[in-house]
């Protein structure tokens, strides 16, 4: 639980906190104006509402931490609002590591063992790469397990799904190729959804239970992510509050959007809002605030650079002291979008968006947001 604080200081200390900022609290007008995009090559000086337009995205949601909080949540474009759910992409394994780690604390799953001595379900194929240095959790969650596959392009709306299995051995009606190891595990990195399909496994074989719904129990539910799941395709209900994915040229994809059975590496619905309440929540551990989600040696563990590569478990991982953060890219075909956070000084930001040009916003909204409320020095933003 969070310490409780006297009303008195929490009043003295906020005002001690706007009169060294100038008075000026943390509010959407700060990264509406003047952000920066590149259209044909050349660098222009834009409002939100104007880079919305240039890059043909329908819609962007986006939720600020400042000093630990949510500080704000905004949405833009067609009929959007802060509820508005998005498909999360790449986002979903920041959020599976989470879930992975929790099961690693309570002992469920160990970081370190050859995966293969709980799989059940699934068997990593061996070759001569594992020969000596066998696939593990970290590797998996660290993109550093030798695993291929980078990622999943997902299905039509009416199209069969496969398995969980039929996704590994890369069998119809998969439409990606088997997830193998072609790396020595342990080294290098190598960027990988397919190591995220074979954690899913490993998290359902180890509990028993289907990866939504443990995702549920583990995350979304703890953290009060009532507008998440990992439910692939979406109930009818949620998908009335889904935005639509739109291709860089601005048309909607066929069936509003493609629908992803690899939940662990791509399947998540969200909202910045529920997707910030967990970065908050870790915020709060790494300062010491709370240990009852996640314990700080667990965090500690998850923002360490694994292998000499720029992954921590789970997520980008720069930086050190003050400047620590860490960073995930998500993107799904029509949706694309951001989240990072430094967690010493509780600061970040989540932007999802339902375009392929998302990610040029979300930098650009990233970027205004350091310079305009103080954050450490931005480092390059990885994936």
């Amino acid at each position: 639980m969070k310490r409780r604080v006297p009303f008195l200081t929490l009043f003295l200390t906020a005002i001690l906190s706007l009169a060294s900022s100038g008075g000026r609290a943390a509010e959407p007008g700060a990264i509406e104006s003047d952000l920066v995009i590149a259209v044909q090559g050349e660098e222009r000086h834009v409002s939100l509402d104007e880079a919305l337009k240039l890059l043909n995205i329908p819609s962007a949601s986006l939720a600020l931490i400042d000093e630990g909080r949510i500080a704000f949540a905004s949405a833009y474009g067609n009929d959007a609002t802060p509820d508005t759910a998005y498909q999360a992409a790449s986002m979903s394994k920041f959020v599976a590591a989470v879930g992975a780690m929790r099961l690693v604390e309570d002992g469920t799953l160990d970081l370190d063992q050859d995966v293969n001595a709980t799989l059940t379900s699934w068997k990593v194929p061996n070759n001569s790469l594992d020969a000596t240095h066998k696939v593990t959790l970290r590797g998996l969650l660290s993109m550093t397990g030798g695993i291929g596959v980078p990622g999943f392009l997902g299905y039509e709306v009416e199209a069969p799904l496969p398995t969980i299995v039929q996704i590994l051995d890369g069998v119809p009606p998969a439409n990606s190729p088997p997830v193998t190891v072609v790396a020595v595990p342990g080294g290098a990195y190598h960027y990988s959804g397919g190591g995220y399909e074979i954690a899913e496994a490993l998290m359902q074989d180890a509990t028993g239970k289907a990866f939504p719904q443990l995702m549920q129990d583990l995350v979304l539910g703890p953290m009060g992510m009532t507008a998440s799941n990992f439910e692939q395709p979406p109930s009818a209900a949620f998908a009335a509050k889904a935005a639509s994915g739109h291709f860089g040229d601005g048309k909607e994809l066929p069936g509003r959007w493609h629908v992803f059975p690899e939940h662990a590496a791509a399947g998540l619905w969200s909202t910045p809002t529920d997707l910030a309440k967990l970065l908050v929540q870790l915020a709060d551990v790494w300062q010491g605030l709370s240990s009852i989600f996640l314990r700080r040696q667990t965090l500690e563990e998850m923002l360490t650079p694994q292998n000499g590569g720029p992954y921590g478990l789970g997520a980008a991982i720069a930086g050190d002291g003050a400047s620590l953060v860490l960073m995930k890219r998500g993107q799904n075909i029509g949706y694309q979008g951001y989240l990072i956070l430094f967690p010493a000084s509780g600061q970040g930001l989540v932007v999802m968006t339902n375009s392929d040009n998302g990610s040029k916003l979300a930098e650009a909204l990233i970027k205004r947001a350091a310079s305009a409320y103080g954050w450490p020095e931005l480092p390059p933003l990885a994936d």
